[in-house]
């Protein structure tokens, strides 16, 4: 297939074969990050600009890896230090940077949808790096990318999502993804964060983890995000932990040879043990090894394919 996207917005409006083309090319692109010399010149002269308005370590570095790895020129705009502390609008600030004649905006923002704002106010690729509650998409595609790599195929797979999910875009995208190629995903969250009419894409969802986690092929952690919480959604962290921490005695009710997945940041001792996290079955630093060859496939894409 040829792509014809100039914005990676979204998991939920991709269709499977889509996504079999980015993890296809992602394929391509992952033994460039274990040469000498890891660097090849599939995006020189391209200029990709890191539009951060949250804080970031594992995507924000990432990006900016991938798009050095393909030759590409790499901006990264502080908030703090520019025009939007004077009182600038977003749009105003990246028809400014356009200007400049950059190729791509790489864009995470609190706000849900801030990147298919500025996707409609500019003539440069758009990727989405996790826009408030609402999706994460390269996060969910090295996810599967991962899990595939691991398991060899995804239709059919068993993978409990275990945590935070109102409020997570990652789980959102994993959601789209993981039902769009044929795998079972089951939730499990106190009611409070379980998103209103997530039902109807993920009819599996239940409120134990030990009910979640029976025959799994994957766990998948979320961590509990205070930070867009504007009320308290259970009593305590203690009690959260309690009754949802993936720890050694859950672990061993899975008779299965699962693995162990995470976004990061971690709250070890909340949603994850220490000696859990650091199993051999945890795939953990797998995930972020594998975003650079998907974010370099979704560059590649949408900078190096579509705008020639």
């Amino acid at each position: 297939m040829k792509w014809n996207k100039k914005a990676l917005l979204t998991i939920e409006e991709l269709t499977s074969e889509e996504i079999n083309y980015i993890l296809q090319t992602a394929y391509s692109f992952k033994e460039i990050s274990l040469r000498p010399v890891k660097k090849v010149p599939a995006l020189r002269g391209k200029t990709i600009v890191n539009l951060f308005f949250e804080p970031s370590t594992r995507t924000k570095t990432s990006f900016e890896l991938a798009a050095k790895r393909l030759s590409a020129d790499v901006l990264n705009f502080e908030v703090i230090t520019s025009s939007i502390s004077k009182g600038e609008t977003i749009v105003d600030t990246v028809k400014n940077i356009e200007a400049m004649k950059v190729d791509c905006f790489i864009v995470r923002h609190k706000i849900s949808g801030a990147a298919e704002i500025i996707s409609k106010e500019v003539q440069s690729a758009v990727i989405n790096a996790g826009d408030g509650c609402h999706e994460h998409p390269t996060q969910a595609l090295l996810d599967i990318f991962t899990l595939k790599e691991h398991f060899g195929e995804i239709s059919g797979l068993k993978v409990a999502i275990i945590g935070d999910i109102f409020h997570s875009r990652v789980a959102r995208s994993n959601i789209w993804g993981l039902t769009k190629l044929g795998a079972n995903v089951r939730l499990c969250a106190p009611a409070t964060f379980i998103p209103p009419g997530i039902d109807k894409v993920c009819p599996s969802i239940f409120y134990r983890v030990e009910d979640a986690i029976k025959n799994v092929d994957a766990v998948y952690l979320l961590r509990v995000q205070k930070e867009r919480q504007q009320e308290n959604f259970f009593p305590s962290m203690e009690e959260y932990s309690s009754l949802y921490e993936f720890n050694v005695q859950r672990r061993g009710l899975i008779r299965s040879k699962f693995v162990i997945m995470h976004p990061g940041p971690m709250n070890r001792g909340i949603e994850i043990k220490s000696d859990v996290a650091e199993k051999e079955n945890s795939l953990i630093l797998k995930q972020v090894t594998n975003g650079i060859a998907v974010r370099m496939a979704v560059l590649y894409l949408t900078v190096g394919q579509f705008n020639g």
